[in-house]
């Protein structure tokens, strides 16, 4: 287990390398010119031209990567062209908001999905069907379609939770939670019936193999067999399909931080996409590689401490 793990964090080195190089190609192509943006409409090209080279912008594409890769190494992410503000001090005042919202909603979705598929498997009727199309929904609709109509619901018409904003850990652990009921909601909905899908079927498969009916057969209590037999033995493939959820949740953490108006770590990096700021940009990039990362070790953790066959591995 140990091995794999550093495998796996020395793997990551080269994946932060190669997504921060993609984020980079990929904004090459984005439409816009950050000194245009800074100077205005108005600027003369000659103003313009004298800012692109102050910023380094009339650079090739590999020498401004190598710039900001070098910087990297060295513990600098580069000062953001628009603010001038360190990309680190930026990134470090948004983690909390984004980390809140995705450690929260991880957790409604894989307590909540796992009960609902283990009591669907277990009882099953009408409530499996009721789960099928459930699902569907779950898949099809999107998280921020999701997030308005909780808007409307919760916070207009029946005005129980905020509309918008975030409230700060330190200004009291219950507005904390109200500021962000909505927003982890409209994460977790979809994920929730995924994993709910994917527990009730793999519950099912081992329901029915021989040796739970040798435990019934032995008069073991139902809820200990549940709970302790076939829980362990269905948490497996639901636990691969949390980690591709939690990792899919950061796409949807971008958009339902902006229906929401969370200064988080997606709408910073969607006000730096539209305006062009590259160091910002990168720098959130490296961060959200650096979360696919940590997801895939602690489900790999996770799947040493249910499955010692991989822990011999």
């Amino acid at each position: 287990m140990t091995r794999l793990i550093a495998t796996r964090l020395a793997l990551s080195v080269v994946l932060v390398v190669i997504a921060s190089f993609v984020i980079f190609l990929l904004m090459s192509f984005v439409p816009g010119d950050p000194a245009r943006t800074i100077l205005g409409a108005n600027a003369t090209p000659d103003l313009v031209a004298r800012l692109r080279d102050q910023l380094g912008l009339d650079r090739p594409l590999p020498v401004q990567y190598g710039t900001w890769l070098a910087g990297v190494l060295h513990g600098d992410l580069g000062r953001s062209v628009l603010s001038g503000d360190e990309v680190s001090a930026l990134i470090v005042a948004r983690v909390p908001v984004t980390a809140s919202l995705l450690v929260l909603s991880t957790l409604v979705i894989g307590v909540l999905g796992t009960l609902v598929g283990l009591v669907s498997a277990v009882r099953g009727g009408v409530l499996g069907k009721v789960l099928d199309t459930v699902s569907l929904f779950g898949l099809a609709l999107p998280s921020y379609w999701i997030a308005i109509v909780l808007v409307a619901a919760f916070a207009v018409a029946v005005r129980v939770f905020p509309a918008t904003g975030y409230r700060p850990f330190a200004d009291g652990p219950l507005q904390w939670l109200l500021s962000l009921v909505l927003p982890v909601a409209a994460l977790s909905l979809g994920g929730i019936t995924i994993v709910a899908k994917q527990m009730r079927d793999s519950a099912l498969d081992v329901l029915a193999r021989d040796y739970v009916r040798v435990l019934r057969a032995s008069g073991i209590r139902e809820r200990s067999i549940v709970f302790r037999h076939v829980l362990r033995n269905a948490a497996l493939p639901s636990l691969t399909v949390l980690g591709i959820t939690v990792v899919a949740s950061l796409t949807g953490a971008v958009f339902v931080e902006n229906v929401f108006v969370l200064p988080g770590l997606g709408s910073l990096v969607t006000q730096a996409t539209t305006s062009h700021d590259l160091p910002v940009v990168l720098g959130v990039g490296v961060v959200f590689t650096l979360f696919v990362i940590v997801v895939n070790v602690v489900v790999d953790v996770l799947y040493g401490v249910l499955n010692p066959k991989v822990r011999v591995r």
